[in-house]
């Protein structure tokens, strides 16, 4: 996944306060192994864990667009996201081999660490990732809410598509949302 983001890299702060002791910054080679075990303690029991290899394919496409939120060095979330055609997304079943070029930024993944849920930390995130879509020049952010998460990306903003048929690999219950940027 090389090459795809839009606008090139972060613009403005990439150190980003979300609240007392959280910080966001990019992604780095070092995070892969607390990336890893969050992304498998959020979805392994619904079946919708994709394992290191398909989320690194994913993130090499744009790393400018993927992000994790430290606590005292340690790694407690994080979110990756890709540019990708709008009304479509990756399969949860296979690696990411094509890079797009779209003013569409796809969040595939937020997981914020189960202790600080319900603290308004993934609202502190989504707000910076939304500066950092705006300051790299991208138009809509698109996602696959899974679980029941629609209801509140509702209340943010985002419209459901119900027209978009989402893979199976994604439960039954999930449906494609997306909004303007602006």
């Amino acid at each position: 996944m090389s090459g795809g983001a839009v606008g090139g890299p972060v613009s403005g702060p990439v150190n980003g306060p979300v609240s007392d002791g959280l910080r966001i910054r990019q992604l780095v080679d070092d995070d892969w192994d607390a990336v890893a075990e969050l992304e498998h303690a959020a979805y392994a029991a619904d079946g919708l864990s994709e394992g290191r290899e398909a989320l690194q394919s994913r993130a090499r496409s744009s790393p400018a667009t993927c992000f994790v939120l430290e606590e005292r060095g340690l790694v407690r979330g994080y979110l990756l996201s890709l540019p990708y055609p709008p009304l479509r997304c990756p399969d949860l079943g296979r690696p990411e081999v094509t890079a797009y070029e779209s003013r569409n930024l796809h969040v595939h993944d937020l997981v914020i660490a189960e202790e600080l849920r319900g603290r308004e930390v993934a609202l502190g995130f989504m707000r910076h990732f939304r500066e950092q879509a705006v300051g790299q020049g991208y138009e809509r952010i698109s996602m696959v809410a899974v679980r029941g998460a629609d209801i509140l990306l509702r209340l943010l903003g985002y419209r459901a598509h119900r027209e978009v048929a989402v893979p199976e690999c994604y439960g039954r219950r999930a449906v494609y949302m997306s909004m303007p940027v602006d």
